[in-house]
C-alpha cells in the first residue's frame, strides 16, 4: 500500500461497562441481568455496545450514563449490597443480648416491600474480591474529594464486617474452653456457597486466630483443597499484625479432610461458616456423642438437628 493509506487518522472512544456478575451465577446473570450499564461520552460509540447487547437484552434493560456515572454505580452498588450484610450482622449481636430470634427480625424487616429481604442472611461476614475492595475505593474516592464524613460512614461497613469476624471468633474460642475442648471442626472455607474462591473469606480470619490461640482446627470445604487452605494462612500471616512465626507453628495443628463423616469424629464441636447444601443435608441426628454446632450462617433448620446438639 502506499504510505499515505496509513496516514488515515484513527478514532477510538472509551466506554465504560462494569459487570454485575455474581460468582456460582455468573453465566445467568450475564444472559438475564438485572440491567445493563454503559457509561461514555460519545453518542455513537455508546449506540454501537447498545447495538451489540440487544441481541438477547431488551432494550429497557440497557441503561446509559456519563463516564463517572458508571464507575461509581458500580462500586456504590456493591457498598450497598455489603452494608446490608453488615448491618444484619450487627443486629445478631443485639438479637443475642435481648434473646431475639434473628431469623424471625430479618423476616419481619425483610417484608416491608420498602426494604425487601435479599442480603439480610446472617453470617461471620462478607468476603469475596469486590466488597471490601470497592468500598475502600470509594473510600478513597471521597477523601480525596475532602469529603471525610462520607468516607468514614462507608469505612464503617468495613469495620462493622472485621467486628463481626472477631465475633464469631471470641464465640467459638468461649465454647471451647468452657467445654475444655482443644479441637474444633471448621465445615466452609469459601466466602460463599457454590464456589471455591476464598479471597477475603472469614474463614480464614477465625481459622488463623483460632490457631494463634493453639486451638487445633479440622477443616473440610467440598470445593477447596488443602493447599489453597494453607496458601491462604500463609498469605493472611503476612499481612497480619502479629506474624505467626511464618505460619510453621500451625501446620501441625491444622488438619484438612475430604469428607464431613470423615471429620465429623474429629472433635465434639463445630463451627459452620459456609452455607454449604452438603451441610444441611448431612444426618446430624446420628451423631450419638455430645456434640455442639455453631451455625454462623444460622443455615441448619431445628428439623434438621436435635435440640441437644446446639
Amino acid at each position: 500500500k502506499e504510505e499515505s493509506d496509513f496516514e488515515e487518522k484513527k478514532t477510538f472512544s472509551v466506554l465504560s461497562n462494569p459487570e454485575f456478575l455474581a460468582e456460582g451465577t455468573a453465566i445467568d446473570d450475564l444472559i438475564n441481568p438485572d440491567r445493563v450499564l454503559i457509561g461514555g461520552d460519545e453518542p455513537k460509540a455508546i449506540s454501537a455496545l447498545c447495538d451489540i447487547y440487544k441481541n438477547w437484552i431488551e432494550e429497557s434493560k440497557i441503561i446509559t450514563t456519563n463516564l463517572w456515572s458508571s464507575e461509581l454505580s458500580k462500586l456504590i452498588a456493591n457498598a450497598f449490597l455489603a452494608q446490608r450484610i453488615s448491618s444484619i450482622n450487627s443486629v445478631t449481636a443485639l438479637c443475642e443480648a435481648t434473646g431475639a430470634n434473628i431469623s424471625e427480625v430479618a423476616m419481619a424487616v425483610g417484608s416491608d416491600s420498602r426494604i425487601g429481604n435479599n442480603f439480610l442472611k446472617p453470617g461471620p461476614g462478607f468476603g469475596g474480591s469486590c466488597f471490601k475492595k470497592d468500598i475502600l475505593n470509594l473510600v478513597y474516592l471521597c477523601k480525596s474529594f475532602g469529603l471525610n464524613e462520607v468516607a468514614e460512614y462507608w469505612y464503617q461497613v468495613v469495620k462493622i464486617n472485621e467486628y463481626q469476624k472477631n465475633r464469631v471468633y471470641n464465640i467459638a474460642k468461649d465454647i471451647l474452653k468452657k467445654e475444655k475442648i482443644n479441637d474444633i471442626i471448621i465445615l466452609g472455607w469459601a466466602f460463599k456457597k457454590n464456589t471455591n474462591d476464598s479471597r477475603e473469606s472469614a474463614s480464614i480470619h477465625i481459622a488463623y486466630k483460632l490457631l494463634k490461640e493453639g486451638f487445633r482446627i479440622h477443616v473440610y470445604d467440598p470445593l477447596i483443597e488443602e493447599n489453597k487452605i494453607i496458601l491462604d494462612l500463609e498469605n493472611f500471616d503476612k499481612t497480619a499484625e502479629v506474624q505467626f512465626d511464618n505460619c510453621k507453628r500451625f501446620i501441625s495443628q491444622l488438619n484438612v479432610y475430604n469428607s464431613i463423616k470423615e471429620i465429623i469424629t474429629k472433635s465434639n464441636v463445630c463451627i459452620i461458616l459456609t452455607e454449604c447444601d452438603e451441610f444441611k443435608n448431612f444426618n446430624w441426628k446420628k451423631i450419638s456423642k455430645p456434640f455442639h454446632i455453631f451455625d454462623s450462617r444460622n443455615y441448619l433448620s431445628k428439623n434438621v438437628i436435635s435440640n441437644k446438639l446446639i
